[in-house]
C-alpha cells in the first residue's frame, strides 16, 4: 500500500510538529534567567545607597526599586530580556520621555548605563566563580 505523504514530507511534518516541544525548555531557562536577572537589578537598585532622580524628584533607593517593579509588573510583555527591562522599563518616563539619572558617590549618570553596567558585572560573577 502507498503512503499518502512521501517519506521526506512525513519528516518535515513530524519536525514541524515537534519544534515547538522541543524549543519549550529552553524558553523557560530564558525565561528563568532573563526573571534573575531582573531580580537582581531590582534588588541592586534597592540596596544602591545611590538617590534615582525620576522626573525632577528625588528617590531614595527603595522607593525607586518599588517603582521600578511596579513598572515591571505592568509592562512585563514588553521585555523579553534584561537588556529590555532596562531600555524600556528603567530608563526613562513613560510619562514625560525623560531619562532617569541616579547619584552616586556625588556622580550623576544615566539610569540605563549605570544599569547595563550592574547587568554586566552581574553576568561575569559565575564565570569568576567557575574560574576559581
Amino acid at each position: 500500500m502507498k503512503s499518502p505523504v512521501p517519506l521526506p514530507g512525513c519528516l518535515l511534518l513530524l519536525a514541524l510538529l515537534l519544534a515547538p516541544l522541543l524549543a519549550a525548555p529552553t524558553r523557560a531557562a530564558d525565561d528563568a534567567t532573563t526573571a534573575a536577572e531582573i531580580g537582581y537589578l531590582l534588588d541592586f537598585v534597592a540596596t544602591s545607597g545611590c538617590t534615582f532622580i525620576r522626573n525632577g524628584s528625588r528617590n531614595d533607593p527603595e522607593a525607586a526599586a518599588d517603582h521600578l517593579r511596579l513598572k515591571y509588573s505592568n509592562g512585563k510583555r514588553y521585555v523579553d530580556s534584561a537588556e529590555q527591562f532596562i531600555d524600556r522599563l528603567a530608563s526613562e518616563s513613560s510619562w514625560s520621555g525623560k531619562p532617569y539619572t541616579v547619584e552616586c558617590q556625588g556622580t550623576t549618570e544615566p539610569s540605563q548605563a549605570w544599569l547595563n553596567r550592574a547587568l554586566a558585572d552581574y553576568r561575569q560573577q559565575p564565570a569568576e566563580a567557575e574560574a576559581d
